[in-house]
């Protein structure tokens, strides 16, 4: 757990903070509770199946915690989101209780064993659709976005400068890597699914592409050195993740000094029927929350941009294309001017 940006000797906790925020976590199921949102976003339903308790109980403990400012909530359509504080005098506490906590107590470990179980059972129903729609998932995918204005905005927003490696995650179809083909040394593409990989693989050799492969790999730990590419895409995928910000930490690891992240998927919007149809998790997300991750990863956002439907309606959505580029190699720059 981190401290960074509370600083306890400038700032100190006030008493009715501390006795507030005490009194919330100073109770079996709330700590639990805390622990567990410590290491995840996380519903209601979530944590009524980790924790075994009624949604009523959960509920009700998660307000307390709220009001003491130790989590924060967040309501998309029907669905509550809840976290650890991040920021305010509530996320320092927090953060230094749960350092105080054994990770190895076996009520710890329980709740993170059933945790793991909750992720699995969201990543195998992702994975079901996936390997359901396989075939179709182009012309799904078109049903909600203009693919070629889509297109089009990608290779605008990473126009202007060379590519020498391309790494699209959560690669699907392959069509990003089919994209940038002709102008891209080498462009890697990774799924989780062996079924997408099977149809990626089917077009880039139909498209007689030499200069792009694909492959199966965990878009949280991906299983290769920092500062591998040039250019990285992330196109339709993050809404589909339980954690998105870590999602895009692991993704800016791998950013070479100068290289550039894209971000594609969805601005916010209320199909609830995408949930159970298509497996969605996140319905869309707001400039600030993807801006947010970006910079916490150490990212300077560099555009935002909105792509309306072509079409009105409540059925229709936007596209949002965030790109952000590694400052080191600009760093580097200024030092080097004022030496």
């Amino acid at each position: 757990m981190s401290l960074v940006g509370h600083d306890l000797t400038t700032k100190p906790l006030s008493y009715a903070v501390l006795l507030e925020g005490l009194k919330a976590a100073g109770e079996d199921t709330r700590l639990r509770l805390l622990a567990v949102l410590g290491e995840a976003e996380l519903t209601v339903s979530d944590l009524t199946e980790i924790l075994g308790q009624s949604q009523p109980r959960i509920s009700r403990h998660l307000k307390l915690l709220a009001d003491a400012g130790l989590v924060e909530r967040h309501r998309e359509a029907s669905w509550m989101f809840y976290r650890r504080a991040a920021e305010g005098p509530g996320a320092c506490l927090a953060s230094i209780l749960l350092q105080l906590l054994d990770p190895l107590d076996d009520v710890a470990r329980r709740d993170r064993e059933r945790l793991a179980e909750v992720r699995a059972a969201r990543a195998q129903a992702a994975q079901t659709y996936f390997a359901a729609h396989a075939a179709q998932w182009d012309a799904i995918r078109s049903l909600h976005v203009p693919e070629t204005a889509v297109e089009a905005a990608v290779r605008e927003a990473l126009s202007g400068r060379p590519i020498d490696s391309l790494l699209d995650l959560g690669t699907g179809t392959g069509r990003m890597l089919e994209l940038f083909a002709p102008e891209i040394g080498r462009g890697l593409g990774i799924d989780l699914s062996p079924d997408m990989l099977g149809i990626a693989r089917a077009h880039l050799e139909q498209a007689g592409i030499r200069n792009c492969s694909v492959r199966q790999g965990d878009i949280y730990n991906l299983a290769m050195p920092r500062d591998s590419f040039d250019a990285i895409i992330v196109h339709q995928v993050l809404h589909f993740l339980d954690d998105a910000g870590r999602a895009v930490r692991e993704a800016a690891r791998l950013l070479r000094p100068g290289g550039r992240l894209l971000v594609i998927d969805f601005a916010p919007h209320d199909l609830e029927f995408l949930r159970e149809a298509h497996a969605h998790r996140r319905l869309g997300f707001s400039a600030e929350a993807v801006e947010n991750w970006l910079a916490q990863a150490g990212l300077v956002p560099t555009l935002h941009r909105l792509l309306a439907p072509e079409r009105g309606g409540g059925d229709a959505l936007t596209v949002s294309l965030w790109l952000a580029r590694d400052p080191r190699v600009a760093e580097a720059q200024e030092q080097r001017e004022v030496a």
